[in-house]
């Protein structure tokens, strides 16, 4: 579809052990629409952020296809990806390690702006630096200070500054704010919205924080042990989450009240092994609902209407 600038089809990546082949990523099919967000969530370890570096070529794909307007980066040479990169950019989830602390943060932004060629001289160079980091909201007086001087909410204010440098359309926030203070996180959130309008940018914002999620979300998408369970826009998600997995997920979020009753979702039971996983749903050995027919095949999304689609059968049945 023309309006979807991602379109992610049938994507695996398999990682090689000593004991088996680890599924990262394991049959993965999502679009995202030209201009929104779509969040990506589920626990460490479940594939969110390989699908992240596989959608900018820092992974190759054991298989399936990543349609970037219209165009697969998985058959993209070198030459293409590096071209493919002013359009592609990346926030890391650690704003320290993430910046080189031997440049300055002048030299950080503009590096980028020097590796493809975007500016004429070192006045035309320094102009957009200063641009940038006023967009950011960071002053100027810090263009010489380097990283180990600013605090976190600073240094994600850079990378943010040094994503926008090459003016992309599609950026993956791989949990930006997990790592900064509450008030910080909202402050960064709020940024990163008022770019989206400004510059039309499209996000796949990776995290682990529902609560985070559905504030800055269209789309939500729940991963577990490298698959997709349950996809949804936003509002639908947290009106009805039909797979158990994303029932639990919900039920964990505090909510700040001490006249409220927690009534949590308490998963027991093996997780399972992501290396060489048996066919059938991965999260049946924690859910209170398994039966039968949950094992032996995996399971597909299917659609429930309205844009809502979940792996889950059981859940029907209740």
């Amino acid at each position: 579809m023309e309006d979807n600038i991602l379109e992610v089809r049938n994507l695996k990546k398999y990682f090689k052990s000593k004991v088996g082949s680890l599924h990262a990523v394991d049959g993965v099919s999502f679009n995202i629409k030209r201009g929104e967000t779509l969040g990506l969530v589920g626990e460490s370890g479940c594939g969110k952020s390989t699908i992240g570096r596989l959608i900018l070529g820092l992974h190759q794909a054991t298989s399936g296809e990543i349609l970037f307007n219209g165009k697969d980066i998985c058959k993209m040479n070198k030459p293409q990806l590096h071209d493919l990169r002013k359009d592609l950019q990346i926030i890391f989830q650690d704003p320290f390690s993430s910046l080189n602390p031997r440049m300055s943060i002048s030299e950080i932004i503009g590096e980028p702006l020097i590796i493809h060629k975007k500016t004429k001289n070192r006045t035309e160079l320094n102009s957009q630096v200063s641009h940038l980091m006023n967009v950011v909201g960071l002053s100027e007086r810090l263009a010489d200070s380097y990283p180990h001087e600013l605090d976190g909410g600073r240094r994600q204010r850079v990378g943010i500054a040094r994503a926008l440098s090459l003016n992309p359309q599609f950026i993956v926030c791989d949990e930006p704010v997990s790592s900064l203070d509450v008030s910080i996180q909202a402050q960064v959130l709020n940024l990163l919205k008022d770019l989206q309008a400004e510059y039309a940018l499209t996000y796949l914002f990776i995290t682990h924080d529902l609560s985070v999620v559905k504030y800055f979300s269209d789309n939500i998408a729940v991963m577990y042990l490298g698959q997709l369970v349950e996809t949804a826009e936003s509002d639908e998600l947290f009106r009805k989450p039909v797979h158990p997995y994303t029932q639990a997920l919900l039920s964990a979020i505090p909510v700040p009240s001490i006249h409220h009753k927690m009534q949590r979702v308490k998963l027991i039971g093996e997780l399972a092994s992501p290396i060489n996983p048996e066919p059938g749903c991965r999260f049946a050995k924690r859910c209170l609902y398994c039966k039968g027919k949950c094992v032996g095949k995996d399971p597909e999304l299917k659609d429930l209407g309205n844009g809502h689609f979940s792996t889950c059968s059981i859940t029907d049945e209740l």
